[in-house]
């Protein structure tokens, strides 16, 4: 009922164990693991009748509500047991992996949960059935309607699940290889676990690794990091003196350049790639094909400013456009939220996807451009501009705004 990571294929185990499956056989630097295949998922549900969901609220909160509450069956949990000892039954990550996930046409950035810090057949078992569940979860209906999905028959919609081991990094980022062999690998980075700056709650550092080995960097100050502590995630204050330190060297830098070149020839494309630090050693946590490539950076790459044409940030998304700033701080700000309305926050995780159905751009405080939100308002075609500190007080709520998510900056009308 599960299977061995290094034996995962896309058409059993979904796009994103396919990948990690791939680059294991190719003897790349993955974490090993198991996979929790469609059929298990297909045997969970199959008396449910999930039918043809049209993406109505009523009928997916009933199909995500009746996934939750049922137990998980003794075989499986049994299998997931003899698949944790043979691991050495340490902490593990706990990720979905979708039908239709991770393509060249759709990443579903960051829609389907995954869980780090996981310890236990029985937290396993628990984790599995959300990663289930969450196929029908807001954030993951809202991606697949803004992707023409949301018609799709149910027996198109199957989740697997990886569960690898935990790694407790020092250094996560994102790297995005190349389309074009002129062009540079683009890599983000800070302290601790990934979920930081996939999630874009911190602005990491940033590196462009050119085809001739040159790095350029820009180094942000990064204040929080993420941890495990037990089967906990915390966030801790990065220490005053490391701040502002670059979280790898030119030298590692260029070594992760050359892995992702190894993982696109493996994978036959540039790629979105998730990896980390641990122990000194630097490991793939996840690869998928690059759905919209981020804007170049513009001089003074990274940085914040007050300039005469009013903010400026990092690039994110490119476009123009003009609309009413809606400062938007939690969920609870979310009802506000007008189509074309320009959200202005804090950061945006995954949880904020459909507002960006709606929303005409995005600017943030926090984030890089590699983050799951930046990805998906590229995907869905509107501008961002990420990384302006203090953005939710310096821009007014109610007023209109200019952002071009090409350079990178943002005008208030009456600037």
């Amino acid at each position: 009922m599960v299977v061995p990571l290094v034996e995962a294929v896309v058409d059993t185990c979904g796009g994103k164990a396919g990948a990690l499956g791939a680059l294991r056989r190719a003897g790349l630097p993955v974490p090993d693991g198991f996979v929790v295949p469609f059929a298990a998922y297909l045997a969970a549900v199959h008396d449910l009748n999930l039918g043809w969901l049209a993406g109505e609220s009523d009928e997916v909160d009933a199909a995500r509500q009746a996934i939750e509450a049922r137990p998980v069956d003794a075989a499986l949990i049994d299998a997931l047991g003899r698949a944790l000892d043979k691991l050495g039954d340490p902490p593990v990550a706990v990720r979905s992996s979708a039908a239709k996930e991770d393509t060249g046409q759709a990443s579903a950035a960051g829609q389907h949960e995954s869980f780090l810090a996981v310890h236990g057949v029985s937290e396993v078992a628990k984790a599995v059935r959300a990663c289930w569940a969450s196929l029908f979860s807001p954030r993951a209906i809202a991606y697949r309607a803004a992707s023409g999905r949301n018609d799709q028959p149910s027996d198109d919609l199957l989740m697997a699940v990886i569960v690898q081991r935990h790694l407790d990094a020092e250094v996560s980022g994102v790297m995005f290889t190349p389309a074009d062999p002129n062009e540079a690998t683009r890599i983000e980075a800070s302290w601790g676990l990934g979920p930081s700056i996939v999630e874009g709650k911190v602005t990491p550092d940033a590196y462009r690794v050119s085809e001739d080995g040159s790095v350029t960097r820009t180094v942000a100050d990064k204040q929080k990091r993420l941890d495990r502590r037990g089967t906990q995630l915390v966030i801790r204050d990065v220490p005053t003196a490391v701040r502002n330190q670059p979280t790898v060297d030119d030298a590692t830098a260029t070594q992760l350049a050359e892995l992702g070149k190894q993982i696109a020839a493996t994978l036959g494309g540039p790629q979105d790639i998730e990896w980390a630090i641990a122990d000194g050693r630097t490991w793939v946590l996840q690869a998928r094909p690059v759905t919209a490539a981020p804007p170049p950076p513009t001089p003074p790459s990274g940085a914040s400013a007050i300039t005469a044409a009013g903010l400026t940030g990092m690039p994110g998304s490119h476009g123009t456009v003009t609309g009413t700033a809606r400062i938007v701080r939690g969920f609870g700000d979310f009802a506000r939220v007008r189509p074309g309305d320009i959200l202005v926050c804090p950061f945006t995780d995954p949880a904020w996807t459909p507002l960006l159905r709606i929303a005409a751009g995005v600017v943030t405080e926090t984030g890089g451009v590699l983050s799951h939100a930046a990805i998906v308002a590229r995907e869905h075609g509107i501008p961002a501009v990420l990384g302006i500190p203090n953005a939710t007080s310096r821009l007014r709520d109610d007023t209109i705004i200019t952002i071009d998510g090409t350079t990178g900056t943002v005008t208030a009308a009456n600037a």
